[in-house]
This record gives structure tokens, sequence and C-alpha cells, in this order.
């Protein structure tokens, strides 16, 4: 299988989705409804990306 290419809008979905929950399992401040400014900015991409991910597949 070769590597997917790093526009691929999964794969950008995917390293949103990775990033997001990295942060939020080491960060203090993070919750399920309150974000520091970095956890914000990471929930927000994740967020925006999976809602085009899924609008794209719905489409199909």
């Amino acid at each position: 299988m070769s590597a997917r290419p790093k526009d691929d809008l999964y794969g950008r979905y995917q390293d949103a989705t990775t990033a997001h929950r990295g942060h939020k399992g080491s960060c203090t401040t993070c919750t399920d409804t309150e974000r520091c400014p970095t956890g914000r900015g990471l929930f927000e991409t994740f967020t925006r990306l999976q809602d085009a991910y899924l609008k794209r597949h719905q489409r199909s």
C-alpha cells in the first residue's frame, strides 16, 4: 500500500484527530467543554476537517 498524499482530506482529518487527542490527553487545562487557546485551535481544525470529510462522503 502506498503512503497517502499529505493533501488528502482524510489524511489531514486523521492527523488533526491525532493532534487534538494528544493535546487533550496531556493538557491540564482542557476539558470536554473548555479548552486552552492551543486546544481550541486544534479542536477547531479537527471539527472543520471532520465536517468537510463527512460532507464530501455524504454526496457519494
